[in-house]
């Protein structure tokens, strides 16, 4: 991803840093809408993973949706020039505020999670004399195999209606005057990198369906929600997830009604792999029992490793030889959490060497904060870099 010709470049800027290489998510988004024009599938951004204007608006000239899960992220949707008829608001906890903005703004629909959460649109839409399009948020009770802490499509987790209230639930919908229910929503976790996941899923999915069928609704849309994984481990060698295998198993195993249309909601796929956090080795501190690399970037700037302990490829861009070192790489914050990796075997590095983390387009630079007061740090593109 990284080339001897850009080194120079990022020599003069002042880290830490995040980059992105536009063409490689141009290559992705490429891939993604040739694996999923041909099932004639709707796929919509997920604008958590990263909310950043230029990353937006390549997304929105794909000619992908948005998904948004705050009425701040459909505003923004609606300022970068997506159609109001690609933007989907999820969330568990939506206000009265966002609620009346998504209405306002004449979004396709709701995908909605709780029995108070259908009274509170009807009740606002009344208000406007309109009516909402709402899906039902279901959670199917499919484990996702992943972090716990990303898993969203179990009993236990927050999220979604359950199957045992469907029976009230359908009674809500045919009593609401406001209220236009057009399908149905599933999002059982994130960085899902076991596919046969997907293929339980459907099965749930094809019951709850037919379910409805035998009820009498016959629903235009099917939303699979998203959570495809991107490679963590060696992301220089898969820089592109697998989604010819992911629509695959959707297109062999829905069975879905003549006019039923499947949307998708895709986030970290799309372009966890284009974004990285470019940073420079302040001190090496050797203990007696730990060797650390003190970097300027912390968990302000990357916060998936203290939330998840979570994994990412970590290269000295400045250093080569076979001289190796096992080395914490730590970050500045007073946090003993603010850590990238422990033990990672690296060439033999200094203070000012250029460290890059991969892996860090998605949930890298949207969940920075300022804690410690600390600066807030630019993005670079690959397109503004002259080599």
């Amino acid at each position: 991803m990284l080339t001897e010709n850009q080194l120079p470049s990022f020599s003069k800027i002042e880290t830490p840093f995040y980059y992105y290489d536009l063409q490689l998510l141009k290559t992705t988004i490429g891939e993604l809408k040739k694996e999923s024009d041909q099932y004639g599938y709707d796929v919509h951004y997920a604008i958590k993973a990263n909310c950043n204007d230029r990353i937006l608006e390549l997304i929105k000239n794909s000619g992908l949706g948005a998904d948004c899960v705050s009425g701040n992220e459909v505003l923004k949707a609606v300022e970068i020039g997506f159609a109001p008829e690609d933007i989907v608001f999820a969330g568990v906890g939506k206000s009265d505020k966002e609620i009346n903005i998504a209405l306002a703004e004449k979004i396709f629909g709701f995908n909605c999670e709780s029995q108070q959460e259908l009274d509170v649109i009807n009740g606002l839409a009344a208000k406007k004399q309109m009516q909402a399009n709402v899906s039902l948020r279901i959670n199917p009770n499919v484990d996702a195999g992943t972090h716990k802490n990303i898993t969203t499509g179990l009993e236990e987790n927050k999220f979604g209606i359950n199957l045992w209230e469907l029976d009230e639930v359908i009674d809500k919908v045919r009593s609401a005057d406001n209220l236009n229910l057009i399908g149905l929503h599933f999002h059982i976790g994130s960085q899902i990198t076991d596919l046969d996941r997907y293929l339980h899923l459907c099965q749930k999915v094809n019951e709850i369906n037919q379910g409805f069928i035998d009820k009498g609704f016959q629903l235009e849309h099917i939303n699979m929600g998203g959570g495809l994984g991107i490679d963590y481990e060696d992301p220089l060698t898969n820089t592109i997830p697998d989604f010819k295998t992911y629509f695959q198993i959707f297109n062999k195993n829905l069975a879905l009604l003549p006019n039923q249309k499947v949307h998708f909601e895709l986030g970290r796929a799309i372009v966890g792999q284009c974004g990285l956090l470019i940073s420079r080795v302040l001190y090496e501190k050797v203990g007696r029992k730990r060797h650390f690399l003190i970097l300027d970037a912390g968990m302000t700037e990357l916060m998936r490793p203290a939330l998840y302990q979570a994994h990412h490829h970590i290269e000295n861009l400045s250093a080569i030889g076979e001289d190796i070192s096992t080395y914490d790489v730590v970050g500045p914050i007073c946090e003993t959490t603010d850590a990238f990796a422990r033990a990672l075997a690296l060439p033999k590095s200094k203070r000012g060497d250029m460290m890059a983390i991969y892996s860090a387009g998605a949930y890298g630079e949207v969940l920075k904060n300022k804690y410690n007061l600390r600066d807030e740090i630019k993005a670079i593109y690959s397109d503004d870099l002259s080599y």
